[in-house]
Parts: C-alpha cells; structure tokens; sequence
C-alpha cells in the first residue's frame, strides 16, 4: 500500500467512527419548509433583490478583479461602507468577504502579546480561529459577574472583551448592558459580533448594541450580510482610526481580492428594503415568542432561547438526527446540530423562525416537534 493509500485509508476509517457515533457531517440539497437557515427575512430569494443586485453586475462586472489595495477599490465599495457604518450607527466601516474572513482579520490585528482576549464560551468558531491567530492570551467566560472576577487578575497589556449580541447555538441575548458595565469598570475594550442581530433590532436593523445605545462603550461591531439581509459579505463597524488600522493590518481584508460588485449591490437593495420591513420584523419576532412558548409548554429544552434562533436540545445525537428526519418527512428542513458544534450531551435541531413562514407554518411545526420528541 502507498504511503497516499495508507493516508486516505485513515481518513476513511476516522469518518467510520463519527458516522458510527452519530457525528459524521454531510451535505443535504435544500428540501420542504425551510426552517433551518439563516434567511431570517427571506430576502435570499427576494425576486426584486435579485434583480437589483443583477444590475450591479451588469453596470459593474462580475468581480472586482483585485484586492483593494491593488486596483480592486471601486467607488461602490465607498458608498457601501458609508451606507454600512450608518446603519451600524459607527463612524465607519470596512467590507470583507465573509463573518469569518472579518473576525480572522480583526483579532490578529487588534491583539498582541501580552494582551488578554476574554471571550464568551458560546462565540462562534470564527471569533474563537481569530483569537488562535492572534498571539494574546484567550480567557473564557459564562456570565458578567465571572468576567468581573476575572478581569481583577494582573495583566501586562490590553483587556479586550469578545461576545456574539446573539448567541448562534443557543438563541439566547447577550445581556450587553451589564456585560459593558463591567468592562468599563476594569478597562477592557469590548467588541460585539451582531451577526445573528444585523437587520433584526435596532432602528433599520441597526443591530443590538445600537437598539441598547451602548455604542459608546463598544469599540466595534461585526456584522454579516449573509444572514438577515440575505446576500453575503461584512462587515466592521467603528471609529476611523479602527478602520484604518485594519485596512493596513487585518490580513484577510489586505490579502483577499475585493468584495465583488454583485455583494455590494445586494447589500445596498438589502439595506433600503430593511427601511421599509419594520411590521414584518415585528411580526417575525412575534411568530417567535410564541413557537418558544409553546415548546416550552410542552417541557422542551430551549437552552434558555430569547430569539428567533429556537434550540430544541435531545441530547444524543443519534435522537436529533432521528427527530430531524422524522421532521423532513412532514415536510420540513431541519437539520440536526452535534458535537463538536455544540457540547456533548446537548445535540439539538436548531429551528429558525422566519418571516416566510405563515402562522399556520409555526402551529403545524410546533406541533410535529412535540409529536415526534414524545414519541
């Protein structure tokens, strides 16, 4: 047997064992309801969003040809990242391809050696990737009152502190108010992803630490245009001297060819539609509240849910991917989450509610996931 031979053969018998542990990962086309994708607001399909970002192709091209330091700056990257930074309610923003590509830039930048990075046990992988590029040490915590606790430790360098507004796993709401309180009493700078909040709360979909007013205590804000505002891309919200920063040091951005013009123009279709969804974003919020509560009337575990993130944790991952097939032929996509995504002996379906959905969608769904956990 080659030496190629031997290697794939360990790769298929690694992928035996997450299979046999119920763990492996596989690709699924989209089919039935669709209550398990980020599209909060159903702008991903929205016909007149489509044909709104085909013009920018058209008028623009298909792609930005280079990076933007290198001849890949278009003047709608400008306007985009003026409409950007207004909406997030900063000074200014900075446009990168992706949630991971921002968070993979910012951190390296913004953290040094000898620094400290007290980051939330529930951010995302993206935020937690950063953090091992960056050379600062990484300290996790649950809640504010065990930040405050640990923030009275020595250090040598800069505090920063590292939070989704909503947390992608569980749904719950950061509680900002406090967790800023505590920062500034200690001196650490706090950076919020709103991934999961962009276009969802706050005035225009502003995000939560604007809807809280908490701008001034947060250094910056990361937000994804590939969730609620369903076309791709983010981007980082705050003071210039921040955005210039990491326009010379954030790798990801320096690196990486430009956003293409077809993002762009989404992004600004995205962000005139959000002007005008305030009653649909209510109501979606609505729909929310109450799949929750009746789930959680019927004694499901929602992992503490605030939002249209809805968690129903089963535990084994064998008994989510059960109830999530079980669920597939009532005709819903649901997907099951497992470990290493989640802690183990907390495998969940992770429904989210959105405003495609009817209110007869939401009673039918509500009533099937009872039906087939009590089953």
């Amino acid at each position: 047997m080659t030496v190629q031979a031997r290697f794939l053969a360990e790769l298929d018998a690694q992928s035996a064992l997450r299979s046999a542990a119920g763990l492996l990962r596989t690709l699924a086309l989209p089919a039935g309801v669709d209550v398990t994708s980020n599209d909060y607001l159903g702008y991903a399909a929205d016909p007149q969003l489509a044909e709104q970002t085909a013009d920018f192709v058209r008028t623009h091209g298909a792609g930005a040809g280079a990076a933007r330091l290198l001849r890949g700056h278009l003047a709608i990257h400008a306007q985009a990242e003026a409409a950007l930074a207004a909406l997030a309610q900063r000074e200014a923003a900075l446009l990168f391809s992706s949630g991971w590509a921002a968070n993979t830039g910012l951190w390296p930048a913004l953290a040094g050696a000898g620094d400290v990075v007290f980051s939330h046990t529930a951010n995302h992988a993206s935020i937690i990737d950063g953090l091992r590029l960056s050379k600062a040490q990484r300290v996790i915590f649950h809640h504010p009152a065990e930040l405050a606790q640990q923030l009275q430790a020595p250090r040598a360098g800069r505090a920063f502190v590292a939070v989704e507004s909503v947390q992608s796993m569980s749904g719950q709401l950061t509680d900002l108010p406090a967790l800023c309180a505590v920062a500034t009493a200690h001196g650490a700078l706090v950076v919020v992803d709103e991934a999961h909040a962009t276009g969802l709360y706050g005035r225009d979909g502003a995000g939560r630490v604007a809807a809280l007013g908490l701008g001034d205590q947060v250094l910056c804000t990361l937000h994804t245009g590939g969730k609620a505002l369903g076309v791709g891309g983010a981007w980082l919200a705050g003071p210039q001297a921040l955005v210039t920063h990491l326009l010379n040091h954030a790798r990801s951005f320096v690196y990486s060819t430009a956003v293409p013009p077809a993002i762009v123009g989404g992004l600004l279709a995205a962000l005139v539609r959000l002007q005008a969804d305030a009653a649909v974003v209510a109501a979606l919020h609505a729909k929310a509240d109450w799949l929750r509560t009746t789930l959680a009337a019927a004694g499901l575990d929602l992992d503490g849910s605030q939002s249209c993130i809805v968690p129903v944790v089963l535990g084994a991952p064998e008994r989510a991917l059960a109830v999530a097939l079980a669920l597939r032929g009532d005709g819903f996509d649901v997907r099951a989450v497992r470990p290493p995504t989640v802690p183990r002996g907390t495998s969940r379906l992770r429904l989210v509610v959105r405003a495609p959905l009817s209110e007869a969608d939401v009673q039918r769904l509500a009533a099937r996931v009872i039906h087939h956990t009590r089953a």
